[in-house]
This record gives C-alpha cells, sequence and structure tokens, in this order.
C-alpha cells in the first residue's frame, strides 16, 4: 500500500511543544462532555487553568481553529447524524467539493506495508522506537520503525503499560526501545499532519497486515479530510457490499489511529460508535477536522 500524493504548497509544519497540548486536550474533553450547554470561552479557560485571551490562542495554536469553533462543529455533526438520511456520506462529501484539488490536505504521506512474508514474521529484525507523548486528543502512544510511525494509540480507556503491551502484541517478535528523543519530532508532524497543516518532508507509515487489511486502510486514506463515510461504502470500493462487516473488523485492526483515519467510517445512519479509544474521542476528531477543513 503506498500512497504518494503530491503537496500543494510546503511550508515548515510550526506546531509547537508537544507539552503545549496538555490544556488543548483537556478543553477538548471538557467540550466534548458539555458541548449542549455551550459553555463559554471562560468556562473553558478556567477549567484548564488559563485566562481566556491566553486560553484561545493556545487553542487555536494546538487545534487549529478557535474554541468557539470547534463547539460549534461539534454540536452540528450531532445535529447533521441525527438528521442523517442513510445516504452515501461518502458521495456527499465529494457533491460538496471536500475533496476537490484545493484541500490543504494533499500532502506527501506515504504508507509503506510489510511483504505478506514479512507480515508472518511478526517484526522479526525490526528495532521499534517508542514514547508517550501529549496531543490535541490527550496522551497518545507511538511507536516508529526506521520507515516510519507503526503504532498510534490514544490513552483512556487502559493504561499506559496496557497500550505497551498491545503494541509488542501485534509486533510480537520486534525489538523494543523506549526513546522520547525519538519519537517527539515524529509525534510533532504527525499532530500537525492531522491538522491539516502542510509538512516539511513526507510522513513515513510501517504497516503490517493482511491483503484485505491493507485494501480497506489504502481506502481509508482516501477518505478527504473532514469528511465521513460509511462500512457498506468502504466495502463496495474493496470488494462487495455484503463485506460490511468483514470491513469494520479490519477498520478496527488499524494500528495506527488519526494517520490512518478509521474514525471518519461511522453507520450509514450517521450513527458515531464502536471507536477503539472511546466514542468521545471520535466524536471530537471528527468535529475539529470538519471545523478546521471548513476554515481551510
Amino acid at each position: 500500500m503506498t500512497t504518494n500524493l503530491q503537496p500543494l504548497s510546503l511550508e515548515r509544519a510550526r506546531p509547537g511543544r508537544l507539552d503545549d497540548y496538555a490544556p488543548v486536550a483537556r478543553a477538548i474533553d471538557f467540550l466534548v462532555a458539555r458541548f449542549e450547554d455551550r459553555p463559554r470561552l471562560d468556562e473553558t479557560a478556567a477549567h484548564v487553568g488559563l485566562s481566556p485571551q491566553h486560553f484561545q490562542r493556545v487553542f487555536k495554536a494546538g487545534a487549529g481553529v478557535s474554541p468557539k469553533r470547534f463547539l460549534q462543529y461539534l454540536a452540528a455533526g450531532e445535529a447533521k447524524r441525527a438528521m442523517a438520511d442513510g445516504d452515501s456520506v461518502m458521495n456527499a462529501a465529494f457533491a460538496a467539493g471536500l475533496s476537490g484539488p484545493s484541500r490543504l490536505h494533499d500532502l506527501f504521506l506515504v504508507a509503506e506495508a510489510m511483504t505478506p512474508g514479512d507480515y508472518r514474521k511478526k517484526g522479526a529484525g525490526l528495532t521499534i522506537r517508542y514514547a508517550s507523548v501529549n496531543g490535541p486528543f490527550g496522551r497518545a502512544l507511538i511507536g516508529a520503525t526506521d520507515k516510519g510511525i507503526c503504532w498510534l494509540s490514544f490513552a483512556g480507556r487502559c493504561s499506559e503499560a496496557e497500550q505497551i503491551a498491545e503494541m509488542k502484541s501485534d509486533w510480537s517478535a520486534a525489538t523494543f526501545i523506549e526513546d522520547e528523543k525519538y519519537v517527539a519530532p515524529l509525534a510533532a508532524r504527525a499532530f500537525a499532519f492531522a491538522a491539516n497543516r502542510p509538512l516539511d518532508k513526507p510522513l513515513g507509515l510501517h504497516v503490517q497486515g493482511t491483503n484485505f487489511q491493507l485494501k480497506v486502510w489504502d481506502a481509508l486514506l482516501r477518505i478527504p479530510f473532514g469528511a465521513t463515510t460509511t462500512y457498506g461504502d468502504i466495502a463496495r470500493e474493496v470488494c462487495s457490499a455484503r463485506a460490511a462487516r468483514a470491513v469494520g473488523a479490519a477498520v478496527g485492526a488499524n494500528m495506527i489511529s488519526l494517520l490512518i483515519p478509521c474514525h471518519r467510517v461511522i453507520l450509514s445512519s450517521g450513527v458515531v460508535h464502536n471507536y477503539r479509544w472511546g466514542t468521545a474521542r471520535k466524536k471530537a476528531i471528527l468535529a475539529m477536522e470538519e471545523a478546521v477543513a471548513s476554515a481551510a
């Protein structure tokens, strides 16, 4: 699986320090939990311990949009899902022009798949450097080989130790080294890419999976930034509409969250569910992507 999207404009990404993401992640969790109450800027700023003016700047730098805009799209997403009529949301996204040539997300992304023989070896001969870092959606565990990021998971439903154990289970024959210095610049670029910001050089991914899983993940990479699709749409693209359940299993097996955007797949009814790292986080990611895409 190789995707090599030519960049429209290459500027050096300036995501800031990873520590700067901590108040952004806390604010996003607060807004997702309280969106029906429409929290004011000063309420959210007080929750994360910053002045309203400073919080506004920090949130915009980390999320790419203002807190107010993020909250608007979070609420709008709920409304759209409540009114969904079952039509193909992927078709609707394309009709709305979200995949047009001007979208900022047309950047270098190179996803290299392991050969079937290497896949059976479960990472034998590979060294994976990993670390837990701050991100816009909370603490994230990132692992990378010399070819690119091979793991990205979120904290929340399990402890950091359990996340590491899961990563090591998926790459059971690899050698693991905890190395925050190696991971930090990759994480900064990964979060910049996920926020639709241009990068200074390609971002590499290193994936392992069955042929069917690779087809599904390749389809996920083609979902436009700021759009969603359904399991049925993906199934029709990779094989047959009757394979929606198998597609769901392959989507759930994705080891590189955010960058291989399994969060963009929802039910045909518009309901958001079944996210490996929690429905609330999935709604937050979708709201941020829609807001950033609209602003761009």
